[in-house]
């Protein structure tokens, strides 16, 4: 018999598939739901919806199911500090401080409490042994990998995974396209098999938006709009829900070339725009290096958002040296460092 498995059931197709693929493989699996956010919900995966069809799929599994309870957790170290970041003027990645508080540090504890070993998700990545390290206490370095579906992978959201992490994850579709997962679920007869993928935030309502989710939890500052020659050239509604990088939604008068954001100044309610040119940069300052396993120097592979374009650099002190010019990366956003598709590190752009 294969050792028990605790497997986080969203109750979307992905996580269905990873504990369906582990019974089929003699597993003992227990489901689990996190019930997280309390409050409205109609774009994310804490809807009372998605918790009854995980219920259901380990229904049809034939596994225990269970729901676990971390609002007061979710709250404190995921949305209050969305709110602060807007407030000082950053560009949170609350999916990432999500999982790393909540689904791989306050869940992995619980599971371990209960006697389970192993943690499985329906991430899309892969857990992969370096062979080129040798671990400090003989266990072999496992790293985070990209899935095997690049237009869903999600190692970056995964980054923070440290080893002892990383020793105890399963993640069963990392080899597996979203088709080919949606295939496992019909051949299983899943109700989630055609469910649409939830989005990111799942605290930020598609009819409210973000505006109005920090409204209720903050001030919001109008402020003005500027060229790089200090002219007014329009306004915005909230200085705290621009980003550096941003084109719409600026109010800017006049045509000509799109002008984008190049710098927020809060305490003037201050936004400059110019041309995307103004953007581009040699170095990045960042902050919260961590690492998977080693420190390096480089070079690395750096992709800047879940699923954005890539470029490479190097470390140097505590900045990031670009290849070659890149554009500004928005304060508060998570910067990962990858070396043939694995993940090394991270770090935030300060």
């Amino acid at each position: 018999m294969s050792p028990p498995v605790m497997v986080a059931m969203s109750g979307g197709v992905d996580s269905s598939v990873a504990a369906a693929l582990l019974v089929e493989q003699g597993h003992q699996v227990v489901g689990v739901t996190l019930k997280l956010w309390g409050g409205t919900s109609d774009s994310g995966c804490c809807s009372v919806s998605d918790v009854d069809d995980a219920r259901r799929v380990a229904q049809q599994l034939g596994i225990e199911h269970h729901v676990f309870n971390f609002g007061e957790h979710f709250d404190r170290h995921v949305v209050e500090p969305y709110v602060d970041a807007h407030a000082a003027g950053r560009t949170p990645n609350p999916c990432i401080e999500c999982n790393r508080h909540v689904k791989f540090e306050r869940l992995v504890t619980r599971a371990r409490a209960l006697g389970f070993d192993l943690v499985a998700t329906g991430h899309h990545a892969a857990i992969v042994p370096d062979e080129t390290v040798a671990s400090a206490d003989g266990e072999p370095v496992r790293r985070i990998g990209r899935g095997v579906d690049r237009a869903k992978d999600q190692s970056y959201v995964l980054h923070m995974l440290g080893q002892d992490q990383l020793r105890g994850l399963m993640l069963p579709i990392g080899h597996l396209t979203k088709e080919e997962v949606r295939a496992h679920a019909r051949r299983l007869g899943l109700r989630t098999a055609a469910k649409p993928d939830s989005q990111d935030v799942c605290f930020i309502t598609a009819t409210g938006g973000r505006q109005v989710f920090l409204r209720d939890r903050m001030a919001l500052t109008p402020g003005r709009v500027i060229d790089g020659d200090g002219r007014a050239v329009g306004r915005v509604d909230a200085v705290e829900l621009v980003t550096i990088g941003q084109r719409k939604g600026l109010r800017a008068a006049g045509g000509g070339a799109p002008r984008y954001v190049t710098d927020i100044d809060l305490g003037t309610a201050t936004v400059t725009v110019g041309p995307r040119s103004d953007l581009f940069v040699e170095r990045t300052a960042i902050t919260d290096l961590g690492w998977s396993h080693l420190p390096s120097s480089g070079p690395f592979v750096v992709q800047v958002s879940a699923h954005g374009p890539t470029a490479s650099a190097v470390l140097e002190d505590d900045h990031l040296r670009w290849h070659e010019p890149h554009q500004r990366v928005a304060p508060g956003q998570s910067m990962v460092l990858y070396h043939d598709d694995q993940v090394m590190g991270g770090a935030v752009a300060a």
